[in-house]
């Protein structure tokens, strides 16, 4: 193949290798690290004598994994918790004047 022909394409998945593993961004590696670290501790501190403590002793572990889970058409469960609280905070109105006046002498 002619070297001055060829055609060079984005690769769909370009984005993925500016990311940590693939899969996440440094925020999104700190909010996992530190639920699994808090889940360590809670495993040492309190101790797991039922099975309802075990569950509450992983819910940061849990709840780090649930908000880094990627999701179709956002990067994670995060970024879409963001934008929907964005979407109903940040809500502008924009009052319509129109761009077509209607002539009812024509």
């Amino acid at each position: 193949m002619d070297p001055e022909k060829q055609e060079y394409l984005i690769p769909a998945n370009s984005k993925r290798g500016m990311l940590i593993f693939s899969v996440y961004r440094p925020i999104d590696l700190a909010i996992v690290l530190t639920g699994a670290v808090i889940t360590f501790a809670l495993f040492f501190i309190v101790g797991a004598d039922s099975f309802g403590l075990v569950i509450i002793e992983l819910l940061p572990a849990l709840l780090g994994a649930f908000l880094t889970l990627p999701i179709a058409n956002y990067h994670n469960t995060l970024v879409l918790i963001r934008e929907v609280v964005n979407y109903f905070t940040n809500r502008r109105e924009f009052p319509w004047k129109g761009w077509c006046v209607y002539d009812e002498t024509k």
